[in-house]
C-alpha cells in the first residue's frame, strides 16, 4: 500500500476541524472531479457544489460555509481551503531534488566558495569567485557567472544563467531557461548608428522570490535592478535595467516592465501587462490583464484598460461597448424623426 498520512495528522497539519474518520489514509491529491479513493480534493467555491455527489475522493477540504452540503463525507473544515490544500499538497507530495553531491561534469572555479550539502548537477558552470549558500541546489546545464552570490536553500533549475556579478538571495526559486543580470536594453544614437551604452549595473533578488521559466531580468544600467522580498514572477516576463519591485508583489506571464520603473508592495501585474519607462506604482494596485500603465499610479485600487482607468468604469465602458450596435440604431430612428418633423 502507498504511504500516506491520516486524516486526523493533516487536520492538525493546517489547523483544520475534522469531521468523520481521523484513521482514513490519504495517500493522494487531485480535484474534486479527478479524485478517487485514497485523495484528498478541496471545495471552496459554490460552483463545483455538483461535485460532492460524484467525487471519488476520499475527504475534502471544505469552507465552514459549504459543510453542511457535504454530509456523511470525511471533511477538513477550514476558513481557506486552497490555502490548507496547498499545506496538504507539499506535505502528501512533496518536491524531492537530488541529493547532495558535485557531478563529475561540473566545472567549479578552485576561487568559488561552496557551501554544504550542496547539489551541483551534470555540466553545471561555476565562475571565479561565486558564493554558494548551504544546501543550494543546481540542476544541469546552469551557469553562474563571476561573483556571483546565492543564498542557502536557493534552487536554480536548468539552463538557467545568472550573469556577472547578480546577487540571488535565500530560498530563491528560479525555473528552466530564465536569465539573470542580461544586458539592458540602451543605446544612444551617434548619427544613424546606435551606439550601445555599457550595463555596468547588478541585479539582486531578494529572499522567497520565485522566478518562472524563460524569465528575463535585466542588469542595471547604473546601480541596481531589485526584485524585492517574497515577489512571485510568473514565465515569459521582461523585467528591463534599474526595474525595483516591491515586496509581495505578483507578475503574471507575459508581463513587459520597461527601464526605471518602480513597483510597490503587493502590486498585481496581470497577464500581458505592458508598464512604460520612468514611472512610478504605489502599493496595492491591481492591474488588469492586458492594460498599458503608461502614467505613474499614485492612488491604490484596481485598474484595466488602455487607456488606463479605474477597473469599475472600466466594466461600466464595456457593458456600454455592448449596447452600440442598439444605441445606434436608436439615434438613427431618433434622426429621422427630428427631420420629419422638421418638415412640417
Amino acid at each position: 500500500m502507498a504511504e500516506g498520512k491520516t486524516l486526523k495528522e493533516l487536520a492538525e497539519l493546517v489547523g483544520g476541524v475534522l469531521r468523520g474518520d481521523g484513521s482514513t489514509i490519504i495517500t493522494g491529491v487531485a480535484s474534486i472531479e479527478e479524485a478517487k479513493k485514497g485523495d484528498i480534493t478541496f471545495l471552496s467555491h459554490t460552483r463545483y457544489r455538483r461535485f460532492l455527489a460524484t467525487t471519488g475522493a476520499s475527504a475534502i477540504v471544505i469552507s465552514p460555509e459549504l459543510a453542511d452540503t457535504a454530509e456523511g463525507r470525511n471533511l477538513i473544515v477550514v476558513k481557506n481551503p486552497y490555502l490548507a490544500f496547498a499545506r496538504i499538497m507539499a506535505s502528501i507530495k512533496p518536491v524531492r531534488h537530488p541529493p547532495a553531491g558535485i557531478h563529475p561534469t561540473a566545472h567549479i572555479d578552485p576561487s568559488a566558495s561552496i557551501g554544504r550539502d550542496v547539489s551541483i548537477q551534470a555540466g553545471v558552470f561555476i565562475s571565479r569567485g561565486v558564493k554558494l549558500g548551504d544546501r543550494v541546489v543546481l540542476y544541469p546545464g546552469v551557469y553562474v557567472g563571476e561573483d556571483v552570490e546565492i543564498g542557502s536553500e536557493s534552487i536554480i533549475y536548468s539552463n538557467v544563467s545568472i550573469r556577472e556579478g547578480s546577487r540571488i538571495g535565500q530560498r530563491v526559486v528560479i525555473h528552466c531557461n530564465s536569465v539573470v543580470g542580461s544586458d539592458g536594453f540602451g543605446y544612444v544614437r551617434d548619427g544613424t548608428r546606435h551606439v550601445k551604452i555599457p550595463q555596468v549595473g547588478t541585479v539582486v533578488i531578494e529572499d522567497d522570490v520565485e522566478i518562472g521559466a524563460c524569465v528575463t531580468i535585466d542588469r542595471a544600467t547604473t546601480g541596481t535592478t531589485v526584485i524585492g522580498r517574497g515577489t512571485k514572477i510568473d514565465n515569459l516576463v521582461q523585467i528591463a535595467h534599474n526595474v525595483r519591485i516591491g515586496e509581495d508583489t505578483i507578475v503574471v506571464a507575459q508581463v513587459g516592465i520597461a527601464g526605471s520603473v518602480k513597483v510597490g508592495n503587493r502590486v498585481i501585474l496581470a497577464g500581458q501587462v505592458a508598464v512604460t519607462e520612468h514611472l512610478e506604482i504605489v502599493d496595492d494596485c491591481v492591474i488588469g490583464m492586458k492594460s498599458l500603465v503608461s502614467s505613474t499610479i499614485r492612488d491604490k485600487g484596481a485598474y484595466t484598460g488602455y487607456p488606463l482607468m479605474e477597473h469599475r468604469r472600466w466594466l461600466k465602458l464595456q457593458a456600454l461597448v455592448q449596447k452600440l450596435p442598439e444605441l445606434k440604431e436608436k439615434l438613427r430612428e431618433l434622426e429621422e424623426r427630428i427631420e420629419r418633423l422638421e418638415k412640417k
